[in-house]
């Protein structure tokens, strides 16, 4: 697919990682020659030189633990240096429950740019962890300090992410990556009755994100990822559905223009209005973005 970049609407990018593996240790990143070196600002700008991005939201990159901090420290200094960085998604150890307060104080005193938190569920064998008392009363402390809370996970997590955002009712959770479904293998079941399940929840919006990467290179064509897509679009609706670049993840599947190309032709049937509020509107409103 040779996808056009052109995008009419101004464009707050709600998923973007910056990272210098010479600061803060990634492990994740070791064995992967494309990923294992810096990608901070100045290469986001060449990346998306022509395109009409307004801003972007940084979320952690799952640093180790002990440096988890100063990356939001690092973030923050970046936010006042660069007016582009409109909020940050910083790591938070939600598990350890009420002992999470002192770390969530933490990052309130950094200041306004933190908007909220992810702890990554994505590698937890157990799909329950998140349903443990700790954790859910960490994610309960989270309106204390009006901070969102991104959901990374894989699909066959689903079900108890959905009970998780259930007891959590006043906390406004972001399913990021669709909640990496099955793409390679072609699967849209039973995640797309999952998604339904979630979707009914009025307190959870979806990022439109690393679906290429989740494909690989023998899935991306439009005819593959559409039904994900369109899935999420029609469960959410046009008011909780958010584009994500998941730069410079994306690059190990796809350029960051392609993948614009493909979901502004995937999004040109929807009105002006909802175009707006995918590409920029809900991202704005959602995380609070000055």
């Amino acid at each position: 697919m040779n996808a056009q970049p052109s995008q009419p609407f101004p464009i707050i990018d709600s998923h973007v990682h910056l990272w210098d593996p010479e600061r803060f240790r990634i492990s994740w990143t070791d064995n992967d020659p494309l990923l294992a070196h810096s990608y901070t600002l100045p290469q986001y700008h060449d990346e998306t030189q022509g395109l009409p991005i307004e801003g972007i939201v940084f979320v952690e990159c799952d640093v180790a633990p002990q440096y988890a901090f100063l990356e939001a420290q690092w973030a923050v200094n970046l936010a006042r240096e660069q007016t582009l960085l409109k909020g940050i998604i910083a790591a938070a150890p939600i598990e350890f429950g009420a002992r999470c307060v002192t770390y969530l104080e933490a990052l309130r005193t950094l200041g306004p740019q933190i908007k909220g938190v992810r702890r990554n569920i994505q590698g937890e064998i157990d799909p329950k962890t998140c349903l443990q008392p700790d954790f859910v009363y960490g994610v309960q402390l989270l309106e204390d300090y009006s901070f969102t809370f991104d959901l990374c996970l894989r699909h066959w997590q689903l079900p108890a992410v959905i009970e998780l955002v259930r007891l959590c009712p006043k906390i406004q959770f972001i399913l990021d990556h669709l909640g990496k479904p099955p793409v390679s293998e072609r699967q849209l079941d039973p995640w797309r009755e999952q998604i339904q399940q979630l979707a009914a929840l009025p307190n959870v919006a979806c990022k439109i994100s690393g679906l290429a990467t989740e494909a690989g290179p023998d899935n991306q064509g439009i005819n593959n990822l559409a039904p994900y897509i369109e899935h999420v679009s029609q469960t959410f609706g046009e008011d909780r559905i958010l584009f994500g670049g998941d730069w410079p993840v994306i690059l190990t599947a796809s350029t960051y223009a392609n993948w614009i190309g493909m979901l502004r032709h995937l999004c040109q049937n929807l009105s002006p209005t909802a175009q707006q509020k995918f590409w920029h509107e809900n991202a704005r409103r959602i995380y609070r973005l000055e």
